[in-house]
């Protein structure tokens, strides 16, 4: 039967490995706290002591971790999963990482015989449950051919942009692009309710009319509210991401103010509430001078 090895098991990474049980693989996992596993245990998942141990004749392990640091600390260090991966084994790395991080775990997982490929992930929690997600794939073809029953049970839409690196370069203009929106989105707001406007059309307009984004429906309605229950990306998060995109595109464009002005906002929603919902930028937008 085939064996996965999934390593993260947070918003995103719990419904993700569920997927792997349901498709009928053997898998094992690990997570800095059990807790977090004991449903998918219950259900089949074997429990692994340490990344390096889940890692044991896998045929593909998979990482959905917070950032760069936990991806070296998972994958490298002296227990982390490449410990005892065997030559040829899939490293699909489906956390969001930064761009230049990737090119360095690609090139040290080859060295070590390994085939890396970043796969970084769109979709909320429930997709990834349902394994509905889209996945934004770097790889060699022939390597993104391979990995194809890997990505088959938690991606009902995978696009491959090219060699390894390009999956994660998309993803972050893509988050890049959601933290100006939704700091755009709490500075419109707080101008309506500052004019008083009648927020219950404000948030029915902006959900229907021509901005009306992914990110502004989910959004509008709960800024207006201030209703941020089920909270499934934080500040913290958007801003790492935000700060990985500016990184990468001031190699890239003479300047990115806006990009620039949507970091420096998260900062702040980052310092107000990191682990609560990017939408909560509202609350510090609307704060009284």
């Amino acid at each position: 039967m085939t064996r996965v090895a999934f390593i993260g098991l947070g918003r995103m990474g719990h419904g993700m490995a569920g997927r792997y049980l349901d498709a009928g693989f053997t898998v094992a996992v690990w997570n800095r706290s059990k807790a977090k596993a004991e449903d998918l245990i219950a259900r089949g998942a074997l429990w692994a002591t340490s990344p390096e141990d889940a890692a044991i004749d896998a045929d593909a392990v998979v990482t959905m971790v917070a950032d760069d640091e936990a991806s070296r600390a998972v994958w490298l260090t002296r227990d982390g999963a490449a410990a005892t991966m065997k030559a040829g084994t899939l490293a699909i790395e489906c956390s969001t990482v930064s761009y230049q991080h990737t090119l360095e775990m690609a090139h040290e997982l080859r060295s070590r015989g390994l085939i890396y490929i970043d796969c970084p992930v769109t979709g909320l929690p429930e997709a990834a449950a349902a394994g509905k997600l889209t996945l934004l794939v770097g790889a060699d073809p022939a390597d993104r051919e391979r990995a194809q029953p890997f990505l088959a049970p938690i991606g009902s839409t995978i696009r491959h942009f090219g060699a390894v690196g390009t999956g994660t370069v998309f993803k972050l203009i893509n988050n890049l692009i959601g933290a100006v929106q939704i700091a755009s989105l709490a500075e419109g707001v707080a101008i309506a309710e500052q004019a008083g406007l009648d927020m219950k059309l404000v948030a029915e307009a902006l959900g229907t009319g021509a901005i009306a984004s992914p990110q502004v429906i989910r959004h509008s309605k709960r800024m207006v509210d201030r209703n941020f229950s089920g909270a499934s990306f934080t500040s913290a998060l958007r801003h790492k991401d935000a700060d990985y995109a500016v990184r990468l595109a001031e190699t890239l464009l003479p300047g990115v103010p806006v990009s620039r002005a949507a970091l420096a906002a998260y900062e702040k929603a980052r310092a107000h509430a990191p682990d609560g919902d990017e939408g909560q930028m509202i609350e510090i937008v609307s704060r009284p001078k």
